[in-house]
């Protein structure tokens, strides 16, 4: 397998007998043996014994002229915060180890539509940051750029699929740790609108915020896999034109701060937009004047993250990543009367948004307004504290409006990684999946 290659490639490969689903799976384990290492793991748990059996299966019924499922055969790689029955959700941490007594959801779907689940990938402890860093199980470089950090808090998922691990993986985005690794790593990032996958089953950061996608080498990809986490059958993309179609791109907040390679691949990406027929109009957002507002003291994240951990944090608080735990702590001097304004506040902020959004096809911004930190660059907390809160500040926009939104990558060969994110209203994932493949093209 090559180390991006794309579903539909893959699927037609397994369909015509190409190759076998048992000869993909052994191709992702032979990079994971390669690349793999007890300093900075890409994997914190293989599923050697249960994936060899589902490749196996799929290739059985593929002999006898059966369908295995929507992704019969494809290896996909799991964020270690999707349970998966007798494995440890440790989301990361070394403080959990009971193992699942069931599925999740979306792994149940996976595995009813043929995906052979290759295992548990490297995380940030309990998804609370936006950097990929790991201190209990290392931080994997990014494939692009050796020394720089792969970005998270989905890290080793997007690793995993950069460098044939897997052919997709799926993640979860709070703030971003979807589409944050995909535009470190190269890749697609999808981050659906909160209630279009069902999150049971799911270690929570945020049940505001919190919602599920995949990382994949394309739009087409990310669409097969959005069909199953939803439960629905996959329809190819109908294509559409960009002639007359109008992308607002805000002057403020959004643009803050962007580095050079950041500003010139995003400026490149606007002109070729414009040269295939579309109409980008840069304007001023009022609605996200108020989001810094919505993340005071920590916001959603740090309330609900320490409703979860507030028991375990007074047992064992010591197994904690330090720069997690102090970020939860935070969420105990949030109180009742504050979180319930919090709410509020949101509720009123999503509707502006939605009626903002009205007037456009969709809006387009820099995935992450600069390019992946070097890990020198993290040593001090100050300096990881500084550029967290840069690099979750842009896509945080369309978890906290609660927004669909898709990062794709626009960098050059020669550039360090950069994304190009598309956001839409919420409920207009299927629209958005077919502008972003058209944007996809013309890139």
């Amino acid at each position: 397998m090559n180390q991006v290659t794309p579903l539909a490639t893959l699927l037609d490969d397994l369909g015509s007998g190409k190759q076998r689903a048992t000869e993909l799976l052994e191709s992702c384990f032979t990079q994971i043996d390669l690349r793999d290492n007890a300093s900075a793991q890409v994997y914190t748990r293989r599923f050697d014994q249960s994936a060899r059996a589902e490749a196996e299966a799929a290739d059985h019924l593929r002999t006898a002229g059966l369908s295995g499922g929507q992704l019969a055969g494809l290896p996909i790689a799991l964020k270690v915060l999707f349970d998966v029955a007798g494995e440890v959700t440790h989301a990361g941490s070394r403080g959990w180890q009971d193992p699942a007594t069931g599925d999740a959801l979306i792994v149940s779907r996976l595995r009813r539509e043929g995906a052979v689940i290759t295992g548990h990938t490297n995380m940030t402890e309990f998804a609370y940051s936006g950097l990929g860093l790991n201190p209990h199980y290392g931080t994997p470089e990014n494939p692009l750029a050796p020394g720089r950090i792969p970005g998270g808090s989905s890290s080793g998922a997007a690793v995993a699929v950069a460098l044939g691990m897997a052919a997709g993986a799926i993640g979860t985005d709070t703030g971003g740790s979807v589409r944050i690794p995909a535009a470190f790593c190269g890749l697609t990032g999808f981050k659906p609108s909160q209630s279009r996958v069902p999150r049971d089953g799911t270690f929570p950061l945020s049940d505001s915020l919190d919602s599920i996608g995949p990382i994949a080498p394309t739009v087409d990809c990310c669409a097969r896999l959005d069909a199953v986490l939803t439960g629905r059958s996959f329809r190819p993309i109908r294509p559409v034109s960009l002639k007359g179609l109008r992308f607002v791109v805000p002057t403020d907040y959004m643009l803050d701060d962007l580095d050079n390679t950041v500003a010139t691949a995003f400026t490149r990406s606007l002109d070729t937009l414009r040269n295939a027929g579309a109409t980008i109009i840069e304007a001023p957002a009022p609605v996200l004047a108020a989001i810094p507002e919505l993340m005071e003291g920590g916001g959603f994240t740090a309330a609900e993250s320490y409703f979860v951990h507030r028991h375990s944090l007074e047992k064992h608080g010591e197994l904690y990543d330090p720069r997690v735990s102090s970020r939860i702590q935070r969420g105990a001097s949030i109180s009742a009367a504050d979180y319930l304004e919090l709410c509020r506040r949101r509720q009123a902020r999503k509707q502006q948004a939605d009626q903002w959004l009205q007037d456009y096809d969709g809006l387009l911004a820099p995935t992450v307004p600069v390019v992946p930190p070097t890990f020198e660059e993290l040593l001090a907390d100050e300096d990881y504290a500084r550029l967290n809160l840069l690099i979750l500040r842009t896509p945080t926009v369309a978890n906290m409006l609660d927004l669909c939104a898709i990062s794709l990558p626009n960098h050059r060969a020669e550039e360090l990684p950069s994304g190009l994110m598309l956001v839409g209203r919420n409920g207009t994932d299927d629209a958005l999946l077919r502008l972003a493949q058209a944007i996809e093209r013309a890139l």
